[in-house]
Parts: structure tokens; sequence; C-alpha cells
């Protein structure tokens, strides 16, 4: 068995931890309570996610002459825009950007891509000191983790493992409330903005006509982020492009309301370049570098490319009946969930992820959810279909999914044999359905042998 799938059977075990899934199902029902209530704005729903997902489609299909235009614009705005195949050489631009800066403190607003390329370990190594700014991100970086979630970092702890950590860490109250907490890390923080040389940010959308970038948040920190440092990093997967300024207004609030509830995001910016002759604030410099690191490989996949029109807003983490179990870090991998299980095996290799493709229920409930119409439970059976094809499956597997297929094919071939002899093949894998489950007894006879006798 593949390490990385061995490794999720055993962390998948958190399912029976009863403090950890009453936290997770607490948080993600406060979610699903604001995000019903963000839904109630749209008259039509529906139509909106049509369009996003129209669009969206667009630029899937045409994303070279998209990237080309952005490119174009944004370095007329005095962007200096790289292009990195690989988390290896995006690492290296931003090491090198780092150390022309004489850098020794970077400030970071949330950004999954920057987990993508572990930013942090590389510019630790070369003695950079990494600070997120986010609160969730915050949270975990001070308990040496990864983000938990998409959106929210540290959805795996309770307000009162947070007062904890802090007083370990900080030696704050520790019966601190969340306000209290949250103070104290606003007031830490602010010394980090305004002596860090370089702000890295994510970008929720790359937008063509205009060439800049959008950031949406709710504390402030991304801008403060941009604003204090004289350099402003952004990474980017080429996938979150939009054609228009004009598209915003659609995918601003469907962004929001499908992923926090809210009306619209708190703080929403479009940065188009550094500062200008005169201006008295913001970055000197605005390196943009713009990631593939697979994403090409995933838009030339036919019905797989659909996975990049995601925008991010973990609304298919909150419904899928299997995070919401197994939890975030049991994915071991940058992105989890319904989405993160498409993409990973494009990412990290078929061969070390495929079976997370084969954790879902095919309920659907995360391509209901979806912002942009993307079908994720049927491309999740897609990459199941493409582990088959690829050999990817243990001899025992497929010796025994050949088994299941001849049983099941026909009635007959069910009842050639009897439940005896049927609990006895049961017996060979006594875990065959886990260690928590008791496997099923089989009557002598089946009920089909039974009618046929007249015995019942």
């Amino acid at each position: 068995m593949p390490v990385y799938k061995r490794k999720f059977l055993k962390d998948s075990s958190i399912a029976f931890d009863k403090k950890h899934r009453k936290t997770i199902n607490f948080n993600i029902s406060r979610y699903n309570e604001a995000v019903a209530k963000g839904k109630l704005r749209y008259k039509n729903l529906n139509l909106a996610k049509e369009r996003a997902s129209y669009i969206k489609s667009d630029v899937v299909k045409n994303l070279a002459t998209y990237l080309e235009e952005f490119e174009k614009n944004a370095q007329k705005n005095g962007i200096e825009v790289i292009w990195a195949r690989n988390g290896h050489e995006a690492v290296n631009e931003i090491t090198r950007v780092a150390k022309e800066n004489n850098a020794r403190l970077m400030v970071k607003s949330k950004s999954m891509i920057s987990e993508e390329i572990e930013l942090n370990k590389h510019v630790e190594e070369m003695g950079v000191e990494p600070v997120e700014t986010d609160l969730g991100e915050f949270i975990v970086q001070v308990a040496g983790e990864k983000p938990y979630h998409i959106l929210t970092p540290a959805m795996h702890k309770s307000k009162e493992d947070v007062a904890r950590l802090f007083n370990e860490k900080f030696d704050t109250p520790p019966d601190s409330s969340p306000e209290e907490l949250t103070g104290f890390v606003r007031e830490k923080l602010r010394k980090q903005f305004t002596s860090a040389e370089i702000g890295v940010t994510g970008a929720n959308f790359l937008v063509a006509d205009v060439g800049g970038i959008v950031l949406t948040e709710n504390e402030g920190n991304g801008f403060m982020s941009v604003s204090f440092p004289k350099v402003h990093i952004v990474i980017a997967g080429i996938e979150k492009i939009l054609p228009s300024i004009n598209h915003l207004p659609l995918f601003l609030p469907l962004l929001s309301a499908l992923g926090t509830g809210q009306q619209v995001t708190v703080y929403n910016s479009l940065l188009t370049g550094p500062k200008k002759t005169g201006e008295s604030n913001g970055p000197e410099k605005m390196v943009v570098i713009l990631l593939d690191n697979k994403r090409t490989d995933i838009a030339q996949a036919g019905e797989q490319s659909a996975a990049l029109k995601c925008i991010r807003c973990g609304a298919c983490l909150n419904a899928c009946p299997i995070y919401k179990n197994v939890g975030g870090y049991t994915y071991n991998t940058t992105y989890s969930g319904p989405i993160g299980s498409v993409i990973s095996p494009y990412f990290n290799g078929f061969d070390s992820y495929n079976h997370l493709s084969f954790a879902c229920t095919v309920c659907g409930a995360c391509t209901e959810v979806c912002p942009v119409k993307i079908p994720l439970h049927e491309l999740l059976l897609n990459n199941r279909k493409n582990s088959v094809e690829m050999n990817l499956g243990t001899l025992k597997w497929d010796f025994g999914m050949k088994m299941y297929e001849f049983a099941f094919k026909n009635r007959k071939n069910l009842d050639a044999v009897n439940g005896n002899v049927k609990n006895s093949l049961l017996n060979l894998n006594r875990k065959v359905l886990g260690s928590k489950k008791n496997k099923p007894t089989f009557a002598k006879e089946s009920f089909s042998k039974l009618k046929k006798l007249d015995k019942i």
C-alpha cells in the first residue's frame, strides 16, 4: 500500500475523536448559518453561478491569451511579472528579491499558494523571518502547524485551545476571551508591519484588462502587508485570471456569500502597481509571480480542466461529509476536501495521491454548493477511472474488485454459494470494514433463494 494512502487511513481515525468532531461541526455550522443568510441577497443565485461558471470556463479555454494580456497591462503599470513553472522557480525568484533588498522580515497575508510552495521553510533557511498576519494563519504558525482549511486555517481549534496556546507561548491570561486574544495579536503585529522589508500576498483574482490584482479580506492585514513594506510580492496561480474589471461585481459577492455568508467581504482592494511619483504611500516595488506548478497539465486534461475554475471559497469543504469527519490534516495536502482531492493527484502525482479521489461518498454536495458549478463529484469519479487505467491499484484491491464485479453482475453468481461460504470469505479479512465496524452476517440462504423455494 502506498505510504500516503497508509497515512490517510491511519490519520482518518481522528473521525472517532469526539472533541475534534464537535469543534469542526460547531465551526462549520456557524459558516452554514451565515451562508444561508448570505444567499438571500440573490434573487436568482443559480443564474449568478451560471454566469460565473461561463466566464471561468472561457478563462480556462483561453488561459494563455488572458495571461499575456495581464502581463502586458501589469508591466505598463510598473509591475514586474515573473513566470514560474514550479515551486522551485517561484521560491528562487522570491529569495532573489529578498536578497536584493537585504530583507530580514517578511509579513504575509493569508495565501494558500505560499503553503503550496512551502515558502516559509525556504525563506527561514536564508535567514528571513516570515510572519503570518491573518489571525487564523498566525495561530497555526505559533502552534507549528499547517492551515487546516482553505478559508479558515484554525478551524480545528476552539477558543479554549487558542487561549491555552497563547498562554503557553506568550504568557497571556489562560482564560483570555477571543476579543482579548485578537487585541493581543493586533498589537503584536503592528510592529511587524512597520518593520518588514517585504510583504507577501496571494491574489484572489488577476484582472487582465487593467493589469491589477484583487485582494479580498476581513481583517485589514492584507492591505497592511502591502502598504508598509517597500516591496510587495504577489504569488498567484495562473488560473486566478479574470478577463475584465467588469466581472468583479459578479465574483466578489459570490466569493463572500458562498465562503463566509457576507454581503461582501470587509476589505476589497484592486492593486495596480507600486506607488507612483509624488505618492507617499504604498510599496516602491511590486512583483507578481505567475505560478504554473502543473496547472497547465490540468488545463489540458479534458473534463478535469474544470477544476481550474475554482475561486477557493471553501464551500465544498464545509459541505463534504468526509471532510467534516476526518478533518483537513488527514488529506496531507495543501488543498484538502473535494477540490483538493481532485487537483492534488495532478500536483503531487497520481501514484501518491489517487487514494483521495476514493475517499468520497459521491453524494454530490460539493457540486451543489460550488459557486462556479464545478462538477466536483464527477471529477472525482474521473480521477478514479484514471487511476484504474494507470494500473495504480494493488493486486489485492484489483482482485477483490474483479471478484466483486463477478459476484454482483448476476444474481445467479451471488447465489452460487450459501451464507456459510460468504461468511468464511469475509473472515479472510476481519478488518475489511475497518476496526470500528462489525461485519454483517449472511443468512444461510439468500432472500431470492427462499422466495424461489416459496419459503417466504
